[in-house]
């Protein structure tokens, strides 16, 4: 079984984010299970916390559901033309101590997608996280993006996604992402 880990970059309740990230679990193709996590929990990062605490338990959990995982779907709002704050604080935390970031990140295949009310469905956000992702050494999955815009109109208010075109686009970028994450899980494998 392919095990992948999402993470979305919203705390709110009603996320179309979140919501995506959920869709996109159902959406996991035969073979691939994905398991959604949140930055619910992660304090904001301080060095001086760090140094006199460690790495809080929220942060521990996540960092070994990645590091044992075969990839890592980032799902992203975008504020202010940019990444949200708090999934960047979670990245920040994910990577420490410095010397656990390779565990963590070093060669896993990560990809991004993202949803927003406005008309370009993440596509500042994904692009912001591009230098972030190459300072971690993931093997980034470059090809496919998944942008949907204009969220609320896509989502229903339950937070299910009724729009059969992004449906289809979520099955691709799914079955796309885990080919990705196997392909690399295969070479990693020493030869039998």
């Amino acid at each position: 079984m392919l095990k992948l880990v999402g993470l979305s970059g919203s705390l709110r309740r009603a996320s179309f984010n979140t919501a995506l990230l959920k869709a996109a679990a159902a959406s996991a193709p035969v073979g691939a299970e994905l398991r959604c996590h949140t930055p619910h929990g992660i304090p904001l990062y301080d060095g001086d916390a760090e140094a006199a605490d460690g790495i809080p338990q929220a942060v521990a959990r996540l960092k070994d559901a990645i590091a044992a995982s075969d990839g890592l779907l980032l799902v992203t709002p975008e504020y202010n033309n940019s990444m949200p704050g708090v999934l960047k604080n979670a990245i920040d935390w994910l990577s420490r101590p410095a010397q656990d970031a390779r565990r963590v990140f070093s060669g896993k295949p990560v990809a991004l997608m993202g949803a927003s009310p406005g008309g370009f469905g993440t596509i500042l956000s994904q692009g912001a996280w591009l230098p972030v992702l190459r300072t971690l050494g993931v093997e980034f999955w470059s090809e496919g993006r998944l942008l949907v815009p204009h969220a609320s109109s896509v989502f229903a208010p339950d937070g299910t996604l009724p729009d059969a075109n992004v449906r289809e686009q979520l099955r691709l970028f799914m079955q796309g992402f885990a080919a990705f994450a196997q392909a690399h899980r295969d070479m990693a494998r020493p030869p039998a």
